[in-house]
């Protein structure tokens, strides 16, 4: 390892946004031999993960308030506008996401199972319902999941 790369692995562990305006800086210079390619190469990993871990979480949530809408009648009068609202905000930021990231789709496509059965889980516990009266495995498509003319 050289001095140039102590210096810049101690100023990523020391001053993340200094480190990173330098990275910037660098590669706008084109200057590559003095890149902290390690560190780089993680964060730019980190990236991809933060995106499917933000579109899993959305998708999650998303499945939780349509269960809502569809099994959770004692509560519905109550908070269907919420519920509803939530529901758009959700599928708004997966509209986001996979605008800017259209690859997402099929990963959205890999994990609509699993989920599902997450936001299942949230929603038997918030709701105190019996799992019997809510189907395992998904009712719907993730298509209508994210049909913003789609409700249960």
């Amino acid at each position: 390892m050289t001095l140039a790369q102590d210096v810049e692995t101690s100023l990523y562990e020391q001053d993340y946004l200094l480190w990173l305006e330098q990275v910037v800086e660098q590669l706008r210079r084109k200057d590559f031999n003095g890149l902290d390619i390690p560190n780089l190469i993680e964060e730019i990993d980190d990236l991809g993960k933060s995106e499917k871990h933000a579109v899993a979480s959305y998708l999650m949530h998303l499945c939780e308030h349509l269960l809502e809408l569809k099994y959770w009648d004692a509560e519905r009068d109550r908070c269907f506008r919420g519920w509803t609202v939530e529901i758009t905000n959700f599928r708004l930021q997966l509209q986001r996401r996979l605008k800017v990231s259209p690859s997402l789709r099929g990963y959205l496509e890999e994990i609509f199972n699993e989920e599902y059965s997450n936001g299942r889980m949230l929603f038997l516990n918030k709701s105190g319902l019996e799992p019997q009266k809510v189907p395992a495995q998904p009712w719907f498509a993730l298509k209508n999941a994210l049909d913003h003319q789609w409700l249960p």
